[in-house]
Order: C-alpha cells, then structure tokens, then sequence
C-alpha cells in the first residue's frame, strides 16, 4: 500500500520516534490531573521529546512494545488507518487450538463501549517456540496454575483493548500483550523504556 506524503514540505520539520513502551505505563506524555500525575507512570518520563509530539494509537496500561511517535499529524492518520498492519504477540490462559485461530482469523465478536462489533478478518498464528522478551519485573503468572500459548495476531484495525477481546471472545484470556510491529517499523532490540529516531519516514511510503 502506498501512502502519498507528496503534500509534506521537503524538509519537514517534524520529529517522528519509535518507543518500547513497558508495562505500567500509560501511553500519554502527561497527566493534567494531579491523582493520576502522582500514581501513574508516562511515556514523558522516559525521554525529552519535543513539543507537539503525539502517540499514534495507544497501548493499555499493561500492554507493552512498539510505539511511533510523532510530531506530524498527517503521518499518525495514515498509520492509524486500514491499511497499516500492526502486529501483536499474545500470551493467552490456555492452549491454543485450531479452532480457536480459525475463530479469530474469521472476526469474532466483542463489546466496544456497549455496542457489538465483529472484527475484520485478520491473521493468526500460534508460535510453537515462545518469543524472546525482555523479561516483566514481575511475572504474568505462575506455571503452577496451568499452562499458557503464545500466538500472533496481525489486525488492520485498533479498536479499544481489541486483542485482550477477541482471545477472551474464544475462551483465552490475555495474559501478556506485546506489539512488535506497525507497518515497516519492528520492536527489534529496542529494550523497554528505549526510545529511537527516525530519520526518515517520506521514503519508507514511497
């Protein structure tokens, strides 16, 4: 899919990162009200980004991995479009089984704000050989209360807490959500809290 950036100054003055975002941290740079500024952890604590920057799509509080940032405005509505993939790695309660991702790969349905939705048909796969993560400061779960899958999910779409909905929708509650990829960009070695610049993202469209 090409996005035309074409409109964009050729030397634009915006600033555009990529973050991984840890758990237990919200995905904003601040708080305006003083509870939550003195209870909850964010994303301006991590890095001196420059004004105006802006996170495109969030993750939950508990949910960790890739982040872009940006500064453009125009950049973040072709991301958070359909047509930019944005892949997840789930820890689920539970053994995967085919079944399940012929559900999840099909769209299942889920409650946004009081209202069903059935999600777009998407892609979803097991990982038999758990994926290397940085580990949590504090375990997801003790093995001792039953076994637990991983698996990939890539969706078009991001609606609110989307992938913890559609494998509770087939019986797997999430346990650990991590994105490691929007579009071109990859989580790669990027260590929680890490953040990156991007040089250059008019090429990555063209």
């Amino acid at each position: 899919m090409t996005i035309d950036l074409s409109s964009a100054e050729p030397t634009s003055p915006h600033r555009h990162f990529l973050l991984h975002k840890p758990a237990g941290y919200l995905s904003q740079f601040v708080s305006a009200f003083p509870r939550e500024a003195r209870t909850k952890r964010f994303l301006g604590a991590l890095h001196d980004f420059p004004p105006g920057i802006m996170a495109v799509g969030r993750l939950d509080e508990d949910s960790e991995g890739l982040l872009l940032l940006t500064t453009d405005g125009r950049l973040s509505e072709a991301v958070r479009s359909r047509h930019m993939e944005k892949e997840y790695y789930a820890q689920v309660d539970g053994l995967l089984t085919d079944d399940a991702l012929a559900q999840l790969r099909q769209g299942v349905d889920i409650s946004i704000h009081g209202t069903r939705y059935r999600t777009n048909p998407c892609q979803a796969h097991a990982l038999i050989t758990p994926p290397t993560l940085a580990p949590r400061a504090r375990p997801v779960r003790d093995d001792r209360h039953g076994p637990t899958s991983w698996l990939s999910l890539t969706l078009t779409e991001g609606k609110f807490r989307q992938v913890r909905k559609m494998t509770a929708a087939v019986g797997l509650p999430t346990l650990r959500l991590v994105r490691v990829r929007i579009g071109p960009w990859h989580l790669g070695d990027l260590l929680p809290g890490q953040v990156r610049e991007l040089a250059d993202v008019a090429g990555v469209f063209a």
